[in-house]
């Protein structure tokens, strides 16, 4: 088939949706579909076997686009709506795979063009929006009500966690097909093992890890001051966060300066992907501390694999994958949280029963070969629901 694939962010970066956008472009491209992918100006080229990759001209003021609902995203799809419209006039595609918000500009495709289009939801856009900027909440109703047209106009819908296939469900959609994110751990090299070992010199402290961005709904607030809890407590452990722009850096490490941990804290910044799997050999517990959003973060899959114990705000946004056999679940309040910092520190068997299932887990539920099955499976049934007589 030829599809054109909105993707409504910066890539290739390595991030949450583009990741997931690069693995969805390799398993279309494994199975001999042309993908034409239009996507932001800011990113790192990639190329597979029958992609090309289209970006849309730098709007002005528009550099380090971030994740979630931004000013900046706003501008760079309304540079993206004409360039979408006019590549679907001048080419004839079967389908538009459109990846969050682009949905909106595949339905106007839709509209003028006729083309269907599948929503690759991975997030709900409505209850996103209106969590990070409290002011607009009055326009929830309103916001839900176009995702729900969305939802129903689409071909089939595609979340990334049950969260957001039962509102799918909900909404009337014509066909759900989950197609859940995948563990990125990759045996770690020895210039990654190296690397790492220059980051931590020696290994006479319990390690807890965070790895991620530091957006808000992301929990590095929660995570700071229950770590200051437990350390206030007598307990003994190194911080290390893996991630985020050198503003949130700068405005956790103040932060854990005022709470007193700052010797007790390391802050990486940004790593490879590659080197994830050197980082969580030298952890000892991973922290997923979120306390928003309704979707899943990558991270939790590769947190499975690793085969460490995982400690994770007890909301739906982690709960729907892990549950209290393959994760430590905390509410998201700093003294629950430092409580259960405290009793995975202090308990090694536990810390390795958790790991072992968890690993367990990943390779069952959550391997590259069931992501591409279901890649597969899905453009299987669309080939034959878009031309039956083939």
């Amino acid at each position: 088939m030829n599809i054109l694939l909105l993707a409504p962010h910066p890539f290739y970066q390595e991030r949450g949706t583009p990741i997931a956008v690069n693995l969805l472009l390799q398993a279309l491209s494994g199975q001999g579909h042309t993908v034409d992918v239009l996507t932001y100006h800011e990113g790192s080229d990639v190329t597979y076997p029958g992609m090309t990759l289209h970006r849309i001209r730098r709007p002005l003021f528009t550099r380090n686009v971030p994740p979630g609902p931004s000013l900046k995203k706003i501008v760079c799809d309304l540079m993206m709506l004409p360039a979408a419209l006019k590549m679907a006039r001048n080419t004839r595609y079967d389908l538009v795979h459109a990846v969050e918000e682009s949905v909106y500009m595949a339905m106007a495709i839709r509209r003028r063009t006729g083309i269907p289009y599948l929503y690759d939801m991975d997030s709900s856009l409505a209850r996103q929006i209106a969590e990070k900027f409290g002011v607009l909440k009055f326009l929830l109703p309103l916001m839900t009500h176009a995702e729900g047209t969305a939802i129903k106009g689409a071909i089939g819908v595609i979340p990334v966690c049950d969260a957001l296939a039962k509102i799918a469900r909900d909404e009337g959609a014509r066909k759900v097909v989950l197609l859940s994110d995948i563990s990125l751990l990759q045996p770690s090299s020895d210039a990654d093992r190296a690397a790492v070992s220059h980051l931590f010199p020696t290994h006479n402290r319990l390690r807890f890890m965070y790895l991620g961005n530091l957006e808000t709904y992301q929990g590095a607030d929660l995570m700071l001051e229950s770590f200051a809890r437990f350390i206030k407590a007598g307990g003994q452990a190194t911080l290390v966060i893996a991630g985020g722009k050198d503003a949130d850096i700068q405005r956790y490490r103040a932060m854990a300066s005022v709470l007193d941990i700052a010797n007790d804290t390391q802050f990486l910044g940004p790593q490879p992907v590659s080197r994830m799997a050197a980082l969580f050999e030298v952890a000892d517990i991973l922290v997923s501390p979120r306390i928003k959003g309704n979707n899943t973060p990558m991270k939790i899959y590769s947190y499975l694999a690793s085969g460490k114990a995982i400690l994770a705000t007890d909301l739906p946004t982690h709960t729907q994958i892990l549950t209290p056999a393959v994760a430590y679940l905390a509410p998201p309040q700093p003294e629950p949280f430092a409580a259960a910092m405290s009793r995975l520190a202090n308990d090694k068997s536990l810390r390795e029963q958790l790991g072992q299932t968890a690993r367990d887990l990943a390779l069952r539920s959550y391997s590259r070969e069931s992501f591409l099955k279901t890649a597969k499976d899905l453009y299987d049934w669309v080939k034959t629901e878009l031309h039956p007589q083939i």
